[in-house]
């Protein structure tokens, strides 16, 4: 399995996604959207950052789950219910991904919408890996 992050220097540089990247592998892994749910099925206290957290944990679960760890990732979009709200924690999310997933960013969306299944979900993130 070998993805490629591309990053033309055409483009602004990226910080926290990867422009373009190229998969071979056997095994492709659509996962669902995940949002901050607990075991209970509850969504965990907090704001942007503590639901993105969970969210992010929900869903690299269902990916180990499938055999795969966070660096077989190839695309990854973030629901959004206040884009804004969601923007003025960049950083925070940036340190949460990084302890999380590591430094091999997908690519990545952030698509605002007003509101998500969970009605006090904040924050959905959905993905595609390539498995070897």
């Amino acid at each position: 399995m070998t993805l490629r992050r591309v990053n033309p220097a055409g483009l602004c540089p990226p910080s926290g996604f990867s422009h373009a990247v190229t998969a071979t592998g056997d095994r492709l892994v659509f996962l669902a959207g995940q949002t901050a749910l607990d075991a209970g099925g509850r969504i965990v206290a907090g704001g942007v950052p503590e639901q993105f957290e969970r969210a992010l944990a929900n869903l690299l679960a269902a990916l180990r789950a499938a055999g795969g760890e966070p660096r077989h990732l190839a695309r990854v979009t973030v629901y959004a219910t206040d884009v804004a709200a969601y923007r003025s924690c960049a950083r925070e999310l940036g340190e949460v991904w990084r302890r999380l997933a590591g430094r091999e960013y997908p690519a990545m969306a952030v698509v605002g919408t007003t509101r998500l299944w969970d009605e006090q979900a904040l924050v959905e993130l959905d993905g595609v890996a390539v498995l070897p």
